[in-house]
């Protein structure tokens, strides 16, 4: 089985609203699964302009770079130009600061876009890896708040 190597950036993007602490995530399907906003880094790009990008595209919100959260890795088998490919996937997540925007501004590809309190997004996000994520982005909000 052939193999693809991908490499993504996203971000965990952050505000405050009154008290909370709150993150944009983004539903990708019909079924309502949740996720942060992330995607594939382009030719010419970094993947902090990357990360940046695709929260644009994906949360609709405009952001800056504090910083690197983490590195998630997995592998996981699609088709990709009509064959199965087993993919190595390589995501880079970045703590990010919100600047501006509307999450109602949204790509095409994304269902919902919306602010959420962090530990309700927790709750939310379907995959272990970007709950482990935004925890770790949360022992740094503090730091740049």
């Amino acid at each position: 089985m052939p193999v693809l190597i991908q490499v993504s950036a996203g971000g965990v993007t952050f505000r405050r609203n009154g008290e909370e602490n709150e993150i944009a995530i983004v539903s990708v399907n019909p079924s309502g699964r949740w996720q942060l906003p992330k995607g594939l880094i382009d030719k010419g790009e970094t993947i902090e302009q990357a990360a940046v990008r695709e929260v644009r595209e994906e949360a609709g919100i405009q952001t800056e770079v504090v910083g690197p959260i983490d590195k998630v890795e997995y592998w996981f088998v699609a088709n990709w130009d009509d064959s199965r490919t087993r993919i190595h996937k390589t995501v880079h997540f970045f703590f990010l600061r919100y600047i501006s925007g509307d999450t109602a501004d949204h790509d095409d590809e994304i269902i919902e876009a919306r602010w959420v309190e962090a530990e309700k997004a927790i709750e939310m996000l379907a995959f272990d890896s970007e709950k482990d994520v935004v925890r770790k982005a949360l022992t740094m909000i503090g730091d740049f708040s």
